[in-house]
């Protein structure tokens, strides 16, 4: 089983007012130095069997599709390394 990563953020000129507001609370709860918050969207995607190009490509096709408003957000799809569960 392979995981493949989409992570949809919002393009750079788009406002991001929920990045903002986390930005402005960053000093009141002690975190300095922080000049700019951006917010998105993870999606890990379970895949039987190997992630070949074809699959990633049906994968990218989801993203553009249905995933991320690619008229305001952009999109990356990269495959994820597993950990095995100890047991």
């Amino acid at each position: 089983m392979a995981r493949v990563v989409v992570d949809v953020m919002l393009k750079p000129e788009i406002l991001d007012p929920q990045g903002q507001a986390v930005q402005r609370a960053l000093p009141r709860l002690g975190f300095e130095g922080i000049s700019d918050v951006r917010q998105g969207k993870r999606f890990e995607l379970e895949v039987d069997g190997p992630v070949d190009e074809a699959t990633l490509a049906r994968i990218h096709e989801l993203a553009e599709s249905f995933l991320a408003n690619t008229v305001i957000e952009n999109f990356t799809v990269r495959i994820e390394e597993v950990a095995e569960a100890v047991k």
